[in-house]
């Protein structure tokens, strides 16, 4: 099971906190934009790349709003509708293996640690690869590939030869698709919009995918119980091609990387370490993120179990304490700018830090007291998602704001390099410590060793200052 948006995981999406409360809350009527997917194939994505190569033919984004920018919003409903779909893969994967596989507590520890590997294991050459391509291009590849390499499940099990290592395998290639497209996707933004339309971006990008996160989880527990999770995936798949098919008809203006600007593998791999860990700021966020996903893993690989078995839930059940967690996610995505507003943006992330750190105690105490499972576990999942919207949305727009366009592939990965990269070893680690000790002592485990995440961004700068540098005062310090 890929891990929650309860945690602060560093997707791709994320909102500069002084972006207009009114463009946060246009942006959640966006799903509403995604278009129908088409039929495609891979000679399609060829010829769309090879159509743009000039990229000094595509205009720069209008400027005003971006509801009046067509190719901004042209991409934006690809992804509304990619994301809505992934809910449900993320739901009927776990339950696949929980419920029609039997799967036990090390073999789900070995799918989610499959699901995020390749974070680990090519994340840092990824970043320097995507710095040398255009970003547009990867993402188009990455998506047809995480759309063919799901469809394999329906077919396996339609067959009735469907076993747990083939979700092992096919969780592996989606998690290498996935780290090239997600790292792209964090890198791509300036290239679409204008400078000052990257907050409204990024808000709008956020949004979309907090309403994914609300509405999806439920629509998929109803649909699993309806077809059965391996036919359910077959949505996602339908999906992530009309992602595809939005990517082909987007234009960027990014311009590859002359070769002469470029160097060793090695050599721009190390430049974009130094980049991040010489900015003390960026360090200590990455130390914080990365705390919270060893832990939040570690808690979300044994979820379906603790839901599934432990307290009897049904898929919907699941998907539906899923959904009303992430009304918190919406509302915080939309909270962000007056939250900022009031207490600072560098305040705002050790703040953030601290709430998501404690109400990791809540799900745990579920256990103790089954008859009130199900309000605290919705709880839990609301205050977690607002806080965690709270500070993604405030560290990756400080990010991107920070870093040189030649090194926002890099940058990205490094970071996930690190955040990402604990997490399969964290999964492995909740695989063991599940069959050790039993699926309750080890959310208890991982509910105290959250309340460490917190410590890199409470002891430190954060709480002198009111705004995070920009780029100007990042490249001077």
């Amino acid at each position: 099971m890929s891990q929650s948006d309860a945690s602060p995981d560093d997707r791709p999406h994320g909102g500069h906190p002084h972006a207009a409360a009114a463009d946060v809350t246009d942006a959640v009527v966006a799903e509403a934009r995604a278009e129908a997917s088409l039929p495609v194939s891979p000679g399609d994505a060829a010829e769309a790349t090879e159509a743009d190569r000039t990229p000094d033919a595509t205009p720069p984004a209008p400027k005003g709003s971006l509801w009046h920018d067509r190719n901004f919003l042209t991409m934006w409903s690809g992804q509304a509708l990619s994301q809505f779909g992934e809910q449900i893969s993320m739901l009927a994967i776990p339950v696949l293996a929980v419920v029609l596989l039997n799967a036990n507590e090390f073999e789900v520890g070995v799918l989610n640690a499959a699901s995020v590997a390749a974070f680990l294991v090519v994340g840092l050459p990824a970043g320097a690869w995507i710095d040398r391509m255009r970003k547009r291009h990867v993402m188009i590849w990455a998506d047809l590939v995480r759309a063919l390499a799901l469809g394999t499940i329906p077919l396996l099990w339609e067959l009735g030869v469907l076993q747990i290592w083939h979700l092992y395998a096919v969780s592996l290639v989606i998690g290498v698709a996935t780290v090239f497209f997600d790292v792209s996707y964090q890198s791509i933004i300036p290239s679409l919009v204008r400078t000052g339309q990257i907050a409204e971006a990024n808000g709008k990008l956020e949004s979309t995918s907090q309403l994914a996160h609300l509405v999806g989880p439920a629509f998929a527990g109803w649909l699993i119980g309806i077809l059965t999770a391996p036919v359910a995936m077959i949505v996602t798949g339908l999906t992530y091609l009309t992602s595809f098919t939005a990517l082909l008809l987007t234009r960027d203006h990014e311009q590859r990387r002359a070769p002469e600007d470029r160097a060793p593998l090695r050599t721009e791999i190390a430049e974009g370490l130094r980049w991040v860990f010489g900015n003390p700021l960026l360090r200590r966020i990455v130390g914080t993120t990365a705390t919270s996903n060893v832990f939040s893993t570690i808690t979300y690989t044994m979820l379906p179990l603790f839901l599934l078995r432990d307290l009897g839930f049904t898929p919907v059940g699941l998907g539906t304490v899923m959904s009303l967690g992430a009304i918190g996610g919406l509302l915080g995505a939309m909270a962000t700018p007056h939250i900022v507003k009031v207490i600072g943006e560098a305040r705002a992330i050790p703040v953030s830090a601290i709430a998501f750190s404690v109400i990791s105690l809540f799900l745990p105490v579920a256990a103790m007291i089954p008859a009130f499972a199900f309000p605290l576990l919705v709880v839990q999942g609301f205050v977690m998602s607002f806080t965690v919207l709270l500070y993604n949305i405030t560290q990756v727009t400080f990010r991107q704001r920070i870093t040189p366009a030649r090194l926002l592939g890099r940058m990205n990965a490094s970071i996930r390099f690190v955040v990402w990269g604990v997490m399969p070893l964290a999964a492995l680690a909740a695989g063991g410590l599940g069959t050790w000790l039993g699926v309750v002592p080890t959310l208890w485990i991982a509910a105290v060793g959250s309340l460490s995440a917190a410590v890199f961004v409470v002891f430190g700068p954060f709480w002198a200052i009111r705004d995070l540098p920009d780029a100007a005062e990042a490249a001077e310090a």
